[in-house]
C-alpha cells in the first residue's frame, strides 16, 4: 500500500498568494489540508472557493487568529485522523520553490517516512537583513539545546513532517515560536531530521509580500522559548544518550 502523503499548508491573511500556493502543490500531492487562521482579508474566500471546485482541498477556517503553531498543530490532527502518514508543509506566503516538493518526499522515503525533514535555506539578497541575523541567533539556541553543530534552520516553513510521531510529542507553542520548537522537541524525541537544500524568495509587498511577525510578542516568546529549553535540555540530551546507550 502506498504511503499516504497530503500537503499541510498554514496560512493567514494571504489573499494574493494563497491560490498559487495551493494549486502549486497540487501538482505533487493528491490532497492539501488548508488550515486558515482566522484571515479576514479574502483569503477564506478564496479558500472556500477553491475547495469547492476541488475536493482534494480540505479547508479548515480557525474561529480567530490563533497562531502558526496553533494551525500547523490543528492541520497535523487532522491528517492524523484521515490516515496520512506524511505532511509536506509549505506557508502561503508564496516564498517557498514548490517545485522543491518530490525532494522533500524523497528525503522522507529515504528514512522509511519516519524523519522530519527541514529546508536549508537558500536566499537571495532580498532577504531582510533583520531576518538573516535573527534566523542566526535562533540557529545558534538550537544547537545549543540539541545538543549538535548540525542544528537545522529553525525559521523556514518548509518541512516534511511524520504525521504520527509529531503529534506523540504533545501541545506546543502556538505562535511562530512553533518552529524552531517542534525541531527541538523532535530531536529530543528521537525523530530524525534531515535537511533539504530549498531556495527561499521574500516576496515584495506589491506582490504579496506581508509579515505576520510582530517584533515585541514574537521575540519575548522567543525568549522565552528558547529559556525554557535550555534549561531542559541537560536532562534531555542525557536520557537521550542513556537510552541510545543502553538500546
Amino acid at each position: 500500500m502506498a504511503t499516504l502523503i497530503c500537503a499541510l499548508i498554514p496560512v493567514y491573511n494571504n489573499h494574493q498568494t494563497i491560490a498559487d500556493v495551493v494549486t502549486g502543490v497540487l501538482g505533487h500531492v493528491g490532497k492539501v489540508v488548508v488550515v486558515d487562521d482566522g484571515s479576514n482579508d479574502g483569503t477564506e474566500t478564496i479558500l472556500d472557493q477553491l475547495a469547492e471546485v476541488d475536493e482534494r482541498i480540505h479547508v479548515i477556517h480557525m474561529p480567530c487568529n490563533q497562531g502558526k503553531g496553533a494551525a500547523v498543530q490543528c492541520g497535523l490532527h487532522v491528517a492524523q485522523e484521515q490516515g496520512f502518514v506524511y505532511a509536506v508543509q509549505v506557508d502561503g506566503d508564496g516564498q517557498h520553490q514548490l517545485d522543491d516538493v518530490p525532494r522533500f518526499i524523497d528525503a522522507g522515503r529515504k528514512k522509511n517516512f519516519e524523519a522530519l525533514v527541514v529546508g536549508q535555506p537558500i536566499f537571495d539578497d532580498d532577504i531582510p537583513f533583520i531576518r538573516k541575523h535573527g534566523r542566526k541567533l535562533t540557529n545558534y539556541m538550537m544547537a545549543l539545546e540539541m545538543g549538535t553543530f548540525q542544528a537545522p534552520d529553525g525559521n523556514c516553513g518548509f518541512r516534511a513532517y511524520p504525521v504520527q510521531a509529531i503529534c506523540d510529542i504533545g501541545k506546543m507553542g502556538n505562535r511562530m515560536s512553533w518552529d524552531p520548537e517542534v525541531l527541538v522537541r523532535a530531536s529530543w524525541a528521537g525523530v530524525p531530521i534531515v535537511q533539504v537544500p530549498t531556495k527561499v524568495r521574500y516576496l515584495s509587498a506589491k506582490e504579496g509580500g506581508v509579515s505576520h511577525f510582530r517584533m515585541v510578542r514574537d521575540n519575548i516568546l522567543h525568549t522565552w522559548l528558547h529559556i525554557r529549553l535550555l534549561l531542559q535540555s541537560p536532562i534531555r540530551l542525557f536520557y537521550r544518550w542513556l537510552k541510545g546507550f543502553w538500546t
